[in-house]
């Protein structure tokens, strides 16, 4: 599974209206790895693993991101500053102006596909600028066989021309870079911004799109792994909470860190074929498979190395957004195919740097649906410029900037699932302990496994008055006991030795939800409404 047979032959770009360019097809990573170093463009770290700096761009830029607005997006896309709309004509002219720009320039194209469900396999073709770029394409996205390869017909294409600049007056955009997905010519094209998550959220976003509009299935910002007793776990949250570092567990084979989707069928099946993790501070005793992953194959960016190729992993100079890609099989213990069936338990993580929410709670259905509607965690001093105390951050469906339609959409697809599978919803405080950001502590690790292991294990107990505390301020229900957490730590409350301050800010955080959701509330009926904590200080 970890090698790879090159494929010589060539293809020609013409048909995309690219001209004279040199194509190299299907490269290895050994040879994109060893190219990237040629051109100056990455430089290898001890551990074998390539390690490039993505420029101007560290992360995504939601506000450049744009849907074309045509027959088939128009009635069905949740139009705003999430989705912004783009002329047809203005995609065209700016997409000739693309191709002509990489026309006669060395580019690097890869054939792979999305979903590994077979009933759901979307054929991709990437092309590239940059041979990292190509590489990161490789790794993130199900690799097909050579046989596979000979019939191959991509169904969408990625345009990625990081060196490009736009002009906003000229093309339409806000400022240089862009990403903008054409559903009716299947194309992701993307300029000025070499981020390489951009690459895989583009294709994420069409999926977001076509699975619940023309396939009946939940697509889900979320990782997912699987036990030894067939159970399937998945976990929703936003960058930082903790998805790829708690669902990448010794005892469960990982299906998948960032993007799956839930059939009718009732499995769960991964988009992709790889794991993007962030690495501010990694450490291997905290998170041995990822920090073992990153070797030969893996591509680091805007990481800080020392003289010897060493990485400073507490070093945020370039950005705190620091990350490693990797082919999942990088992890030893993988779900093969990756897909998994009868999920029992779904865990919203949140990062709540108020410190006031239960480290663990259980969920009603009603509570469920509105904790995913409002996608909540918490933004912290130094993550953005301006920041410098705790902000709440909302994104709904963790993962609004990916989701074109109205996220009551996927919530009432979600509960659907839920009522089907019989599975348990739990939110889970990642974050502060103790008193808000610069207060606090952040929740220990240990402390926060142990959790999930107790609600995977079913040692949290029935949903008894003797068994879980109803949390006065937000409602929900945290149990009193778990195995291998100390009783107090349980109880965010008793966790500040000051309840006056605790409760203010307490209320404070829930005035930022009932805010949040005004924007919901039309499309959302009774039950999810009264979901939310009901309670608020004026």
């Amino acid at each position: 599974m970890g090698t790879y047979n090159q494929v010589t032959q060539t293809i020609s770009l013409d048909a995309y209206g690219i001209k004279k360019a040199k194509v190299n097809y299907q490269l290895s990573p050994k040879e994109l790895h060893d190219i990237t170093i040629s051109k100056g463009q990455g430089a290898e770290a001890s551990s074998g693993a390539l390690a490039v700096n993505t420029g101007e761009f560290t992360g995504r830029s939601p506000k450049d991101r744009f849907i074309v607005k045509d027959t088939i997006t128009d009635e069905h896309i949740w139009w705003g500053n999430v989705n912004i709309p783009f002329e047809p004509s203005q995609f065209d002219a700016l997409y000739n102006k693309v191709v002509d720009y990489l026309s006669k320039k060395e580019l690097f194209v890869r054939d792979c596909y999305a979903c590994a469900e077979d009933d759901y396999k979307l054929n991709i073709r990437v092309i590239n600028e940059y041979p990292w770029s190509n590489m990161f394409a490789y790794n993130m996205f199900l690799r097909p066989t050579e046989d596979e390869l000979k019939d191959f017909a991509p169904e969408w294409t990625v345009v990625n021309a990081p060196g490009f600049m736009a002009i906003p007056d000229e093309d339409g955009t806000r400022q240089h870079n862009f990403a903008i997905l054409n559903f009716t010519k299947k194309i992701a094209l993307i300029g000025g911004t070499g981020y390489t998550g951009e690459i895989k959220k583009g294709i994420f976003s069409a999926l977001n799109f076509i699975l619940p509009v023309f396939k009946n299935t939940l697509p889900m910002h979320c990782s997912a792994n699987v036990g030894a007793a067939g159970d399937t776990a998945i976990f929703f949250g936003l960058s930082g909470t903790g998805k790829t570092t708690l669902s990448t567990d010794p005892n469960r084979s990982l299906i998948g860190d960032d993007e799956h989707g839930w059939t009718k069928e009732n499995t769960v099946f991964n988009f992709e074929g790889g794991c993007y993790a962030k690495v501010i501070n990694l450490a291997r005793e905290n998170e041995p498979e990822i920090y073992d992953a990153i070797k030969f194959g893996a591509i680091l960016e805007n990481v800080i190395l020392d003289n010897g190729g060493h990485v400073d992993f507490a070093d945020t100079s370039i950005t705190q957004n620091t990350r490693v890609s990797y082919p999942i099989y990088h992890i030893d213990n993988i779900q093969q195919p990756s897909i998994g069936k009868n999920p029992k338990n779904i865990f919203f993580l949140t990062a709540d740097a108020f410190g006031v929410m239960p480290p663990i709670s259980k969920l009603t259905p009603s509570q469920a649906a509105y904790h995913f509607i409002s996608g909540y965690t918490a933004k912290v001093a130094g993550t953005e410029a301006g920041v410098v105390e705790p902000v709440p951050s909302f994104s709904a469906c963790f993962g609004a900037p990916f989701m074109p339609l109205h996220p009551a959409k996927y919530a009432e697809m979600l509960s659907q699932k839920m009522i089907e599978s019989g599975a348990n919803v739990w939110l889970v405080n990642t974050g502060w302990t103790g008193g808000p950001y610069g207060v606090g502590t952040r929740m220990k690790l240990k402390y926060t496994r142990a959790m999930i292991n107790a609600a995977l294990n079913g040692d949290l107990g029935l949903y008894t008055y003797d068994t879980y505390h109803i949390h006065s301020v937000f409602g929900v229900a945290q149990p009193r006991e778990c195995p291998g957490v100390p009783t107090s730590v349980l109880s965010p409350r008793a966790t500040w030795n000051d309840d006056e301050a605790y409760y203010k800010t307490a209320f404070k955080l829930t005035n930022a939800f009932r805010e949040n959701f005004k924007k919901f509330e039309a499309h959302c009926n009774e039950e999810i409404r009264r979901g939310g904590p009901q309670r608020y200080a004026f």
